[in-house]
């Protein structure tokens, strides 16, 4: 018996349901560092199960714009398309997340007209879509996060973890060094260093490390210099960590917004790792108060 609930509604068609037959993508390109942005409109066809890597290489494959010009193709970054390496963020329709990850069908939903693809904007550009992310490896670089270790000998099995430690840490060994928690802190600000003229390139890159240091150091800095601090060999440095979580562009510098951890792709708990070392550094600064 057919009922009312079961027939089709009158305002639903077959053609509705029909997946689009070519997808419309807008790029905002650069050629260079120091060259101005643009935008530049690519028309590709369209095939089931597509992520936005798929559709930069379709791109790449044509090589014509939206017009018909013969262009050149867009430059991104990308190396395990798993979402493991985190090289291939950027902005899909306003939102930073993984182009590996980004799938179109589900972007189509969001707004059926055209993909909308732009450069991380906290990091300063290589060309198109790639960007240099020399900075969010100067964080940690400076919260050293690592277990460091004297490999000149064996040094025998390692210390043992109790499953509730390996649970608590586990989120936080997930970070892949993507910069979406960066991209969406409002506190981390780009900061670009150009080339002066007859500049050596080693000079060049100290004025930069030295410009990083004055600079936020960012949620995932802060959730490593957490993970290692706790880690029973990395505890060893744990003292540097905390100098480098209190001083210039340290933890007194997140704003609370909560923004990290809404846009990580690997959901780690970055706020409460924040916390976590907002309360470790209080306890460090009164030690080292009464310790003078």
């Amino acid at each position: 018996m057919i009922t009312a609930s079961t027939l089709p509604s009158s305002g639903t068609s077959t053609e509705d349901k029909q997946p689009p037959q070519e997808i419309r993508v807008r790029v905002l390109r650069q050629d260079a560092p120091s060259e101005e942005s643009y935008w530049e409109q690519f028309v590709v066809p369209y095939e089931p199960n597509m992520n936005v890597i798929s559709v930069l290489q379709k791109i790449a494959a044509i090589s014509k714009s939206q017009d018909g010009r013969r262009v050149s193709p867009v430059a991104w970054d990308c190396a395990c398309l798993e979402e493991v390496c985190g090289s291939c963020a950027m902005i899909v329709n306003g939102r930073v997340r993984m182009a590996c990850s980004s799938l179109v069908d589900k972007l189509l939903k969001e707004n059926p007209s055209e993909i909308e693809l732009r450069p991380l904007s906290k990091f300063p550009v290589v060309r198109d879509l790639s960007v240099d992310r020399g900075r969010l490896f100067h964080s940690l670089e400076r919260v050293k996060a690592w277990v460091p270790v004297d490999d000149s000998y064996d040094h025998g099995p390692g210390p043992k973890i109790s499953p509730e430690e390996q649970e608590d840490a586990y989120p936080l060994t997930t970070c892949m060094s993507c910069g979406c928690c960066m991209e969406a802190c409002p506190q981390f600000n780009k900061t670009e260093v150009m080339q002066r003229e007859g500049e050596s390139e080693e000079d060049l890159e100290s004025r930069k490390q030295s410009t990083y240091d004055q600079q936020f150091l960012g949620p995932h800095a802060i959730s490593q210099a957490v993970l290692f601090n706790n880690h029973p060999t990395g505890k060893m440095n744990a003292d540097e960590r905390m100098q480098s979580l209190t001083g210039r562009g340290g933890i007194q510098m997140c704003g609370n917004a909560q923004n990290c951890v809404a846009v990580c792709p690997k959901r780690i708990p970055l706020t409460r790792s924040i916390a976590r070392a907002g309360r470790s550094a209080t306890v460090w600064a009164i030690k080292k108060f009464f310790d003078r």
